[in-house]
């Protein structure tokens, strides 16, 4: 890629925020403790992907499971 090109490109890409928005009181992660906290990431494995193709689908599993699961940590601790 020549100079000329690869400054082309970068300048093309540079501007694309659109006047409107107003980061000019933003302050840099305000909110990445609260959110970090709040927040679980797991990676789904490529075999399983079919199954569990967004996170709505996973949240979905995972309430359905909830209760035998919490179950059978019932069963085990009274009979641990």
């Amino acid at each position: 890629m020549s100079k000329t090109k690869a400054q082309h490109d970068r300048s093309a890409n540079s501007d694309t925020l659109q006047p409107e928005y107003d980061f000019s009181k933003a302050v840099r992660g305000v909110t990445a403790k609260r959110y970090a906290e709040g927040t679980n990431v797991v990676v789904i494995p490529a075999d399983i992907l079919d199954v569990f193709p967004d996170a709505a689908t996973v949240a979905e599993t995972l309430r359905a499971l909830a209760p035998v699961l919490r179950h059978q940590r019932q069963i085990s601790t009274k009979n641990g």
